[in-house]
């Protein structure tokens, strides 16, 4: 058993840009190797290394969050999240020994090549143990580290795959037959005013967008289910869906549904942000 006083810890941070299985199974793994008490997730609001990445800061940490809502022994924390920039693994190892013995860092075994370049990596590699995920194509050089442990994974745990992956994983429908589908099929559960947005040659977060008008409250989230349950084994991968009283989002990567009430889309006029943010590149059709 533990000493009595503060929990131990491993700390798991990264970009989870998107948070996906891979990502789930060094979690798994983790918690069956080491003997803490519990197993922090960090979601990066940027990592240092990268100049951007491909989800907001906020739905990064909503994903990672609903991934791990079932373990029991796992906190998602939102301290980098909500420094609101890129925070040095240093710094988020001094917040969290505050509250936790923290015992290991999770990396992945792509990050060893480059770990001395850490700011106050000599700092760190005195203060933990690292725990080394194996990653396919990566050599696992512990060279550096004063203490490690070896997590074997056997799964490529690369976000940018699994990004790339949205779309081709459906190299039988193109973008175009997609939102058709999507909106013949929302038309035909009786949803009103359908429009498709093209935003491809836009700065946004997908590249279409379909917005729909739902009958009520009840409507759109039977509307956001039954979608789920048509398109899921058609291969679309919902990776968020954000209900309100009024307004259903359904994120599946490359495309946003947004279904809601007729007041709710009078009140927020989303057609009109769409137009602005586009700057005369954007192109609509109107199709019911």
């Amino acid at each position: 058993m533990f000493k009595e006083g503060k929990e131990s810890v491993a700390v798991y941070g990264g970009s989870f840009d998107p948070p996906h299985f891979g990502h789930k199974l060094v979690v798994k793994e983790a918690l069956k190797l080491l003997k803490i008490n519990r197993l922090i997730v960090v979601p990066a609001f940027l990592n240092p290394f990268k100049k951007e990445s491909h989800f907001t800061a906020n739905r990064r940490l909503q994903m990672t969050k609903e991934m791990f809502e079932s373990f029991s022994d796992v906190k998602v924390s939102d301290f980098e999240i909500n420094e609101g920039k890129s925070t040095p693994t240093a710094q988020s190892l001094t917040y969290f020994q505050k509250e936790y013995k923290v015992k290991y860092l999770i990396v992945g075994a792509d990050n060893l090549a480059s770990i001395d370049k850490w700011y106050n990596f000599k700092w760190i590699n005195e203060q933990i143990t690292w725990v080394i995920a194996t990653r396919r194509g990566y050599r696992v050089d512990t060279s550096k580290l004063r203490a490690f442990k070896i997590l074997e994974i056997d799964a490529d745990v690369s976000s940018t795959v699994i990004r790339n992956n949205i779309v081709k994983d459906r190299p039988y429908m193109n973008m175009d037959e997609r939102v058709e589908r999507i909106v013949a099929f929302l038309d035909s559960k009786k949803a009103e005013e359908i429009e498709s947005f093209n935003l491809e040659n836009v700065d946004y977060l997908a590249k279409r967008v379909i917005i729909a008008n739902s009958l009520g409250a009840k409507h759109s989230a039977s509307l956001a289910t039954q979608l789920k349950v048509e398109l899921k084994p058609l291969g679309e991968d919902f990776l968020h869906v954000d209900e309100s009283e009024d307004w259903v989002v359904i994120d599946l990567g490359d495309i946003l549904i947004h279904v809601m009430t007729s007041e709710a889309r009078q009140m927020y006029s989303l057609e009109d942000f769409l137009s602005e943010l586009s700057d005369g590149k954007f192109r609509t059709q109107q199709l019911t």
